[in-house]
């Protein structure tokens, strides 16, 4: 695979385009890569949709979080 065929997966990763398993499919394997090339790149990994059977379970934990947050307040 070249450095432009990587930095297009990555990029199409980024976007949402392609899954971590499709990565690995065409080569990919080691996610600790994936994260250094997005980081080279400029890019965050994709965001999972807040859908599905454990949603209701990730509003409570994302609530959490915030609450936790939110009592430290600015340091």
């Amino acid at each position: 695979m070249t450095h432009a065929e990587r930095e297009l997966l990555l990029r199409r990763y980024a976007a949402g385009e392609i899954s971590w398993a499709s990565l690995r499919g065409r080569g990919i394997d080691n996610y600790r890569d994936v994260l250094a090339g997005l980081g080279e790149l400029g890019l965050r990994p994709p965001i999972a949709p807040l859908d599905g059977p454990n949603r209701e379970s990730r509003l409570r934990a994302r609530a959490v979080i915030r609450e936790a947050l939110a009592r430290t307040g600015p340091e």
